[in-house]
């Protein structure tokens, strides 16, 4: 008789954007959505995007298995305030780009080494003192952990990230 193997559920990272009604609330009611059924947000950015129409943003990065995902989309649909959403991940090609302030401290070979690793991932200075920098650095979330990562060793002291933003590619709107 042979073994049954147990499978563990393929979880995957997507990326949602969110047109909604840019109002009081409207935040809390999808946050809340989240809270309520488990869901963890790995990233969030919300922004107005056209004040003559009130509408607002909002960029969700979630994993979960392909069949949590597909939930979290109907489920977010179905709210009011809600006019589209998009899961960047499956529907259109785009492009996905997130910004972090890292502020290193350090003298000597560690501050030459901190500035030639920022040159390599062409990450700017934009503030600096004799014993400190603060890099600001945009790329994809991988791009900007991989940063962090290289800073540790060399005096890394803060980070400030903001989140993911996303697009689509080509002349389309959302």
């Amino acid at each position: 008789m042979a073994e049954a193997q147990m499978t563990t559920p393929r979880i995957e990272r997507h990326t949602f954007a969110v047109l909604v009604d840019n109002e009081a609330g409207v935040l809390a009611r999808v946050v809340g959505l989240f809270s309520g059924r488990g869901y963890n947000i790995e990233s969030l950015t919300v922004a107005e995007i056209d004040p003559s129409e009130h509408t607002s943003r909002i960029t969700i990065v979630t994993s979960g298995t392909p069949e949590t995902l597909e939930q979290i989309r109907a489920q977010i649909g179905r709210l009011v305030p809600v006019h589209r959403v998009v899961d960047w991940t499956v529907d259109k090609p785009s492009i996905a780009r997130e910004m972090a302030l890292v502020k290193v401290a350090g003298i000597g070979e560690k501050r030459v080494e901190a500035l030639r690793i920022a040159d390599a991932f062409r990450a700017r200075p934009v503030d600096t003192t004799h014993t400190s920098f603060v890099f600001e650095i945009t790329g994809s979330p991988e791009k900007i952990s991989n940063f962090v990562e290289l800073m540790q060793p060399l005096g890394l002291v803060e980070i400030s990230r903001t989140g993911v933003v996303a697009i689509s590619r080509g002349p389309d709107p959302m």
